[in-house]
């Protein structure tokens, strides 16, 4: 796995532009209703794809907002 996107760093890098400490979000709950709009989440994209996700695309993430999701699709495209 690429340390550089791994679980922990999702969750912070996530929880740095929603204000929260990382440990306030759950794996299954949807990210919008925490405040994460598509601006952010463009930021997230462009964030991890130069930590290595060069695929990685903005409907890979809108579709399926929860941090669960994100952890295991981050961290199975850079394995």
């Amino acid at each position: 796995m690429n340390q550089s996107l791994s679980p922990e760093r999702v969750r912070a890098d996530i929880a740095e532009l929603l204000d929260c400490d990382p440990a306030e979000i759950a794996p299954d709950e949807d990210l919008f209703d925490l405040g994460l709009d598509s601006v952010r989440i463009m930021t997230l994209v462009q964030r991890w794809r130069a930590a290595g996700a060069t695929t990685l695309e903005f409907p890979d993430l809108a579709e399926q907002p929860e941090l669960g999701h994100w952890t295991a699709l981050l961290t199975e495209r850079a394995a």
